[in-house]
Parts: C-alpha cells; sequence; structure tokens
C-alpha cells in the first residue's frame, strides 16, 4: 500500500472499528483525512463537540501508517482525554501508547515500543514537551520521524493558553523540527475568529481551515437568577432530581466544588469532588463511576472538561458563570453528546465578577516580581520549593511563570530545578494588555448572555464567529418562555445551610496505595481528616498562608478556630492521642509542635510527642503518586516512638498537599501501634 492514496472506503473500514458497524464518515470528515493522508497537508479543524476530530485523526494515522509513515504524535491536554482515545483507538486495531504524569514508571518501556515501530499513535501531554530529558532526548527523534502531529484542542495555542498552559506554545518547537511534507492536523471546537487566525499562523499560512455550525439539537440552556449564594446549592439539591441521567456541576473555584459536593452530600445525593487538585488516580477512578451512572454529578472544576467523553451525560449544571462565552461553550458541549434531550443550567452569582477580577489579577504576574524571579535564579539548579521561599508568587503561579519564561528562552528546565539562560528577556506589556482588555469583553458577554431575553444558543453561537447562526434554537428557555422556578425546600435549605457554614473543610482519605512501589493494597488505619480551610480559598486562604509563611502560632485567634472544627468532627470515636508530624524544615516542625501541644491541653489529650524525619532525610519534591510514596516510606523514624495510650490519634501537620505525607506517615503509625489514626492540618492546598 505503500506510495498508493488512500480511499475513502478504506476509510469507512477504519471507522467502524471505532464507531461500529455500518458506520460511515460524512464528506467533511472525508475532506479533511484527503488532506492529511493522500496530499500531506496542514489543517485546522474547527468542529463542534461530537463531530468526530478523534476519528478522523485515528483513521488518519493508520492509514499514512499503511503507507510507512512513522507513527503518529497525539498532544492531548488532559488525561481524560488520553484515556478515553486510548481505548477509542484499541476498539478500532490501532496501537496507541501514552506518556503522562500518571504512568512515568512506563516511560522507558513506551518509548522503545515506539521506537521498535510497535505503536501506531503516541499520546502526549503539552507539559512532555517541556520535561528535560524528553524534551532534549526523545521531541528531535519524533519530531524527524513522525508520520502526523495531532494537536488537540488547538486554542490553547493561540493567546488563551497563556492563562490555561504556557506549555502549548512550545508546540512550536515541535512543528519547527518536522521533515519536510509531514502533514499536520490541529483541532479545537471552540475558537473565535481571532483564535482561528492565530493558530493558523502559528501553523502556517498555507493552512487549510474546515469549519462547521456550532449549534448542538440536544442541548436545552436556561439561566436561573438567584442573588443568595446559599440559595443556589439549596435550589441545585433540591431539583437535582428533575434532571436526567448522570451530570457534571461546575464550580470556579476548588473550594467552591468541595464545599458543594459536601452540601450535596450532606442531604443524600451521591456526588464527589473533582479538581485540578485531585491525584490522578483518584481522577479516573471519579470519571469511570461518571461514566457507569454510579454517581448523580461530579462538582468539577474546569479540570474535568476538554476531551471527557460521555455520550449520555444528562446535564451540566454551572454554579457560577465562567469568564468567557469560550469557556462556556466548552464546558456545555460534553452534554447531550448521544442523547435527545440534555439540560444546561446556569445559576450566576453575583459573587462571580469578584472571582473573575481573582484570577485576572494572579493570571500573570507584574514585571517587578518576574524580575524579581529572575534575579534570584542562577546557573545552579533550583527547585519550585526553594524558589518559592525566595520569591513572592504562590507555587501555582510560581510554576506557570517560570514555564513562560521556559518558552520565551530566559530560564530553562534541567534535571534537579530552574536555571537561567542569561538570555535578555523583555515583558511584553502590550501583549498582557490586550489580554486583558479581551478578558474584559468576554467577561461582558457573559453578563449579557444572562441577561439576553433572545435565543440564548444563537447568542452562543455568535459569540464564538460561528457563521452559520441565523436562526433561534427554539429549545432554551427564552424560546419556549419554560422557565426553571426558584423555589427550594426548606428542609433541604437549611440542611444545606449548615453545612456551606460549617467550620472547616474535609480532608478525603487516601483508599489505595499508587501501583508499582513496595506497598500494596488498601490504606488501613487512616480516617477522615479535617483542616481549617484551603490555601486558594479566597475568603480564609490569605490569613492561611500568613500563617504558615511565618510559622508562628497564636491561641489568638487560631484555636478557637481550631477548637470549632474539633466540635464539629463527626468521628466514630473521638482522639485520646495527639503527634505532631516532623518536618524536614526546623521551623515546620516547631509550628506543627506547638498547634499539636496547644490542642492536647486544651482538648485533655495524650500529647504523644513529634514523629521525626529520618536522619539525613531530605525534602520530598516528586509529584507524581508512586514516586511520592516510594520516597516517603523512610523518610520517618518510627524507632523513635510516639508516647501514645490506647485510642485513636489526631496526626497535627502544617499543611496538605498532595495528601501523602500524612497517608504514609499515619498508616505507618496505624501499623505499628494498632491505633486509628486522624489528620488535621492548618490548611489544604486543593
Amino acid at each position: 500500500m505503500e506510495g498508493m492514496n488512500a480511499t475513502r472506503e478504506e476509510a469507512n473500514q477504519l471507522l467502524e472499528g471505532i464507531a461500529g458497524p455500518g458506520a460511515t464518515l460524512r464528506d467533511d470528515q472525508w475532506v479533511a483525512i484527503d488532506a492529511l493522508v493522500n496530499q500531506s497537508r496542514r489543517m485546522l479543524v474547527v468542529q463542534r463537540t461530537g463531530w468526530g476530530k478523534s476519528a478522523v485523526y485515528f483513521i488518519a494515522a493508520k492509514l499514512l501508517r499503511a503507507r510507512g509513515a512513522g507513527a503518529a504524535v497525539i498532544i492531548s491536554p488532559l488525561l481524560a482525554l488520553m484515556r478515553n482515545q486510548v481505548a477509542a483507538a484499541e476498539r478500532a486495531g490501532i496501537r496507541a501508547a501514552t506518556l503522562n504524569s500518571a504512568n512515568m514508571t512506563d516511560w522507558d518501556q513506551i518509548q522503545a515500543e515506539v521506537t521498535a515501530g510497535a505503536v501506531d499513535v503516541l499520546l502526549i501531554s503539552p507539559e512532555r514537551l517541556n520535561n528535560p530529558d524528553f524534551r532534549d532526548a526523545v521531541l528531535p527523534r519524533l519530531a524527524a520521524e513522525t508520520g502526523l502531529v495531532v494537536v488537540d484542542e488547538a486554542h490553547c495555542i493561540s493567546d488563551w493558553g497563556h492563562d490555561f498552559r504556557p506549555d502549548y506554545r512550545r508546540i512550536r518547537d515541535l512543528l519547527a523540527g518536522l521533515a519536510p511534507g509531514a502533514p499536520v492536523l490541529a483541532t479545537t471546537a471552540t475558537a473565535n475568529d481571532r483564535v482561528v487566525e492565530d493558530v493558523r499562523a502559528q501553523l502556517g499560512e498555507d493552512t487549510g481551515l474546515l469549519r462547521g455550525g456550532l449549534d448542538r439539537e440536544s442541548l436545552h440552556l436556561a439561566v436561573v437568577n438567584i442573588p443568595d449564594s446559599t440559595a443556589r446549592p439549596a435550589w441545585l439539591a433540591t431539583h437535582l432530581h428533575q434532571l436526567q441521567g448522570s451530570g457534571i456541576i461546575y464550580c470556579l473555584t476548588v473550594a467552591a466544588a468541595h464545599d458543594l459536593a459536601d452540601a450535596l452530600t450532606a442531604v443524600g445525593w451521591t456526588v464527589a469532588a473533582y479538581t485540578g487538585r485531585t491525584e490522578a488516580g483518584e481522577r479516573e477512578r471519579l470519571e469511570q463511576a461518571l461514566l457507569n451512572n454510579e454517581i448523580k454529578a461530579l462538582v468539577a472544576t474546569s479540570a474535568l472538561g476538554m476531551g471527557f467523553d460521555k455520550p449520555d451525560l444528562g446535564f451540566v449544571v454551572h454554579l457560577g458563570a465562567p469568564g468567557s462565552p469560550v469557556s462556556y461553550y466548552q464546558q456545555i458541549g460534553r452534554a447531550g453528546r448521544g442523547t435527545d434531550r440534555a439540560d444546561v443550567i446556569l445559576l450566576p452569582g453575583i459573587e462571580d465578577k469578584e472571582i473573575w477580577e481573582y484570577f485576572a489579577s494572579v493570571s500573570f504576574p507584574k514585571e517587578p516580581v518576574v524580575r524579581q524571579l529572575l534575579s534570584v535564579l542562577t546557573e545552579e539548579p533550583q527547585s519550585t520549593i526553594r524558589l518559592e521561599s525566595q520569591v513572592d508568587l504562590s507555587r501555582s503561579r510560581l510554576e506557570q511563570v517560570l514555564k513562560v519564561l521556559d518558552v520565551d528562552g530566559a530560564v530553562r528546565r534541567v534535571r534537579g530545578g530552574w536555571v537561567t539562560t542569561g538570555a535578555e528577556w523583555i515583558y511584553d506589556a502590550e501583549r498582557y494588555r490586550g489580554l486583558e482588555q479581551a478578558r474584559t469583553e468576554e467577561q461582558n458577554s457573559m453578563l449579557t448572555y444572562q441577561r439576553t431575553d433572545g435565543c440564548r444558543m444563537l447568542y452562543l453561537r455568535r459569540e464564538l464567529d460561528d457563521h452559520t447562526a441565523t436562526d433561534p434554537c427554539g429549545r432554551c428557555d427564552n424560546c419556549t418562555g419554560r422557565y426553571w422556578p426558584t423555589e427550594t425546600d426548606s428542609a433541604v435549605t437549611a440542611e444545606v445551610g449548615r453545612q456551606l457554614s460549617a467550620p472547616g473543610i474535609r480532608v478525603q482519605a487516601r483508599k489505595q496505595w499508587p501501583t508499582g512501589i513496595a506497598v500494596k493494597g488498601k490504606i488501613r488505619g487512616l480516617n477522615e481528616g479535617r483542616a481549617l480551610g484551603r490555601l486558594n480559598d479566597i475568603g480564609r486562604g490569605p490569613a492561611l498562608r500568613e500563617l504558615l509563611d511565618s510559622c508562628t502560632f497564636t491561641e489568638d485567634p487560631w484555636m478557637q478556630r481550631i477548637i470549632a472544627v474539633l466540635a464539629d468532627w463527626d468521628w466514630a470515636t473521638r482522639p485520646v492521642n495527639v503527634a505532631a508530624l516532623g518536618q524536614v524544615d526546623e521551623k515546620r516542625t516547631a509550628l506543627t509542635q506547638q498547634v499539636a501541644e496547644a490542642i492536647a491541653r486544651v482538648g485533655r489529650m495524650n500529647y504523644a510527642g513529634v514523629l521525626p524525619v529520618a536522619p539525613g532525610a531530605v525534602e520530598v519534591t516528586a509529584q507524581n503518586s508512586a514516586y511520592r510514596v516510594a520516597a516517603l516510606l523512610d523518610h520517618w523514624d518510627y524507632s523513635q516512638g510516639l508516647n501514645l495510650v490506647d485510642g485513636p490519634v489526631l496526626l497535627v501537620t502544617d499543611l496538605i498537599d498532595t495528601g501523602w505525607s500524612v497517608t504514609v506517615a499515619g498508616s505507618g503509625i496505624a501499623e505499628r501501634s494498632g491505633q486509628d489514626v486522624l489528620p488535621f492540618a492548618l490548611a489544604s492546598r486543593g
């Protein structure tokens, strides 16, 4: 078959493997495949969710492989997308593999299989493009040998990628290293004219464009205006039974997602929170639970969005409006892909604008802060944790800024951290002003969407520059005149209000050890924990961050807040021991010890001492679960022994980040003492 043009019949045979017997390509899908396989073109495909973009690139990849081309490289933004796509590829007889943060222990084997020609499609996350080993050793060979490059969710290449994922901008380096004539496909469901032109400019002026209409005939859009912030969760708890099937409830912040999930759980709904702080293995479990309709909804941030494929998703509700029609359309596009009807409801809040302004303020720092970061970087690698102590930026913002500076050539990520390149860096003030103006315009568009008395779907399509948008949908609340009632059940409202006003936050206990390490199976002896609040909570976060940064504990006002959380804790058995979790940083250990001693004194519990770190232990910086747990297994010195009496142990720490530190230490204490352990933290990062 090498050297022969692919036929539509061949392509349809492959489609049947993906979509089932009798499936045939539409004309526009074949146009894209023909351009890639037979014409070796670069194409930008802008089509609504559910159009079949993944079928196009899988079929094109297989046809190219049959003609002697190398493996296709698909750059996908989210793990959910990768898992769904690998499964779809295997159904069509396409050998697919993925490199991402959840399977780091398998990378060497996968890369060997790619080199040996045993893989048709390699899916990678954009972050891989900036992994030092991958960037220097693997990427050049992939670029030279690949038969097809696919950039999924290609709107991230544009300026919007600055806020979402700076790594997407490194795709230009990959494209520059391609062999002459290598086809490239960029796909997205959400791109207005400005984004389309920006993406085409980066792919090349001769890039073909295939653009279709964005109407979704299954979606029934509505807006429910309820001013009171507590009443909106109560409305949702009251009316959730009227929404068919299972779905997604989007919130604007991690804190809001967890709070809403707790409130809905308290009134009997089976839901779970899913955010950017949710560990990879737990994300996969929750996605599967939603796919299997085992839960009514995932209460999610935008971390659950692009690429999550559940054709029968019955509804998407937003508690709070996203800051742009592009984001909103992207998220509601998850619903109704394989059903006749799906409800899409927006519950805007008066606090939305404040949240938009907050995210805008932290999107990219002002020039003096960036200059400060550049001044502390040297030719010796420094970890993000070390840099965090020298620059006035949170870890997540620091990592984002470093990625931007890396793409701009001012810094470089190497083994062990980050180094300066010595190259001059210019603060592109004009670009950032343009982004700020565009962001403001899109926020105003979302406010107009909430107020409009016209067709809501038509409004969204026109905001996304859908040039086929001419007629009202006939399905939304404004078109039909059927509006959701605003009443709530009084008993439900009272219980939701009680839950939302409860002091502190729940910290879910991890259930399973990650694969590939010395310990296996279920985690035993560790119960659900509590924390005073989340660092990214707009309300409580700043005070908690100040407390952790200062490492200075004063009983007034903190002890009253701690007592309130402990008093509200619905534990099965009250703890009788209090222990402090030791840290490499002595100041952090001293803070934790002060808190533990104060709790023991006020609660009349046994103070069991500090669980010390092992001699020679260093800070564990790995974020991957398997690597992190493996490093933590020998991190504490249990031989020193805690002075425990018979009964549960309250294990006090300052900050719960990934949750693995308290999990490893707590399970170690439980295993050696036979006592249950309950983690308590001053703050949670997620």
